[in-house]
């Protein structure tokens, strides 16, 4: 895989309209930006359903070795249709798994445009944290999207209103059950009497801003921050 983003031309198999797509960079936790090989020769798919492990595809960092889950290539056609781009080399999809580094590096963001993009923000800062084998949680949260890791279960907000205190309750009552702890992400932050309760149950809470940079809005969620997993 190679550190620097190449570009293929993709064709819509839905309206035939070409593309010329750029893979999208990210940062290994060594610091060196890493993207998946493009296959030029390979066939363009639409994404017809949402498959968390279909979402993410493995990809080697060639300065470290070290391999970590990035989201699957994509591409938004004028005509509606989501294109997935083929990748080159073993890469496979899989959910993702953290890998704790000795010593934390800076956190490197991912630019939030979409619901998706919050997730993968939220994923990365929790593999940033320490946390291993990300994944869709089992139980569907009433808002946002569940994920789960080794001993904790997450709940992301991508939505335009500010989390309540019902959300923040149900998530709490959720990990209980599940014997866990837990952590909340909101775009929009969270009501106060949210905050309250949350301070009370001891529930990390962040705000996502735009910049995917998690923005700690409690104690908790301080805490966390600073000692990682």
């Amino acid at each position: 895989m190679g550190a620097m983003s190449e570009s293929v031309s993709v064709r819509c198999p839905a309206c035939r309209r070409e593309h010329v797509y750029e893979a999208s960079s990210y940062p290994c936790v060594c610091g060196v930006p890493v993207a998946p090989a493009l296959d030029e020769h390979g066939a363009v798919t639409a994404v017809a359903h949402r498959a968390w492990d279909e979402d993410w595809v493995v990809v080697r960092c060639e300065a470290c070795g070290r391999r970590t889950q990035w989201p699957y290539p994509e591409l938004g056609c004028g005509c509606g249709t989501v294109l997935r781009i083929p990748v080159a080399g073993p890469s496979a999809a899989a959910s993702p798994r953290a890998a704790a580094p000795a010593r934390r590096r800076v956190f490197q963001p991912v630019a939030i445009r979409t619901a998706r993009d919050a997730v993968t923000a939220a994923a990365l800062y929790l593999r940033w944290l320490g946390y291993r084998d990300i994944r869709r949680a089992d139980q569907r949260p009433p808002s946002g999207i569940g994920l789960a890791a080794r001993g904790l279960l997450v709940q992301v907000d991508p939505t335009v209103r500010p989390a309540t205190l019902r959300d923040v309750e149900c998530l709490w009552l959720t990990a209980m059950t599940e014997s866990t702890s837990c952590v909340y992400f909101s775009l929009a932050g969270f009501s106060p009497d949210a905050r309250t309760r949350a301070d009370v149950l001891g529930i990390p809470l962040f705000v996502l801003d735009l910049t995917g940079t998690p923005q700690a809005v409690n104690s908790h969620a301080d805490d966390l921050d600073a000692d990682g997993a």
